[in-house]
């Protein structure tokens, strides 16, 4: 192989390999940042684009689509000193690739280290009641305090999303025992007033019937008042009669009494013969 060949081939080969070096095609969706001699030249769009062979060099390839960065889950402690474990998702664009490769040295590490320490701030102004509860509050103040430095750094911030908030484990034990301790209050709160209830109500079971007792002794009362009225009226001055009444009255007791099965004494009362006497004169009298 002659000498002139080798030139010739080793000539091709160096153009072939200058055209590929100078030709780059960036695929949609990225953008390239290219150095020329060590210092910033260009960004490379999606597409056909050329470059200056040994003197440009495609330094950075950024993708400008939403990048999802997950923020690792850590530990919080409230206002009120209680500890809770939370993460955190975020969606983020690059609008500016020269500022998020030469204004950060890893924007995406340095976009999670900003939420968690934002994150951290912002829950611990909470109590834990409120941070447990306010998702959506805490989220828009966490974009909010991170949007102005993601600007400095070339990207802007889509969205973050707390994946999840929750008590430590030690403050989950805590809460449970907190919890049975109010339901066991609760139902002896609920079983006191049931037992008020019910003394209340026997209280008023009990006024209710001595009123009617006592209503029924005042009708006995008027009803034995007004039979002796009637008496006194129709017997007069006379005694006859009323003895005659005892002596029935005497005679009826003594009666019931002989009935009984258990009766073995029988007390006579002392003026039974006046009694009788008065029955039997009454009767003559007829």
């Amino acid at each position: 192989m002659s000498s002139g060949f080798i030139v010739v081939f080793a000539l091709l080969v160096f153009v072939i390999v200058t055209i590929a070096k100078g030709v780059r095609i960036v695929p949609q969706g990225m953008e390239w940042i290219v150095e020329r001699l060590g210092k910033y030249h260009g960004t490379l769009k999606p597409g056909l684009n050329i470059v200056i062979p040994y003197l440009d060099k495609v330094a950075y390839q950024l993708v400008t689509k939403d990048i999802i960065l997950d923020v690792q889950e850590q530990e919080v402690i409230t206002r009120d000193n209680a500890v809770i474990l939370t993460n955190a998702i975020a969606f983020i664009k690059v609008t500016d690739p020269v500022k998020a490769v030469y204004g950060i040295t890893d924007f995406s590490e340095a976009i999670r280290n900003l939420i968690m320490t934002t994150l951290r701030s912002i829950v611990g102004e909470m109590e834990l009641d409120a941070a447990l509860s306010s998702r959506d509050k805490i989220k828009a103040r966490l974009r909010e305090s991170i949007a102005d430095e993601a600007v400095d750094w070339g990207l802007t911030v889509k969205s973050v999303e707390i994946q999840d908030i929750k008590p430590s484990q030690s403050m989950q034990k805590a809460m449970e025992m907190q919890a049975a301790a109010e339901r066991e209050r609760k139902a002896v709160v609920i079983r006191a007033e049931g037992a008020k209830q019910a003394a209340i109500l026997e209280a008023e079971a009990r006024l209710e019937s001595a009123k009617r007792d006592a209503n029924s002794q005042v009708m006995l009362a008027e009803a034995s008042a007004e039979a002796i009225r009637r008496i006194t009226a129709a017997i007069g001055d006379q005694t006859g009669p009323m003895s005659y009444m005892l002596g029935e009255k005497y005679i009826s007791a003594l009666e019931r009494m002989g009935e009984k099965d258990n009766a073995k004494v029988v007390v006579l009362p002392a003026d039974l013969q006046e009694a009788v006497r008065g029955l039997f004169g009454r009767a003559a009298g007829r």
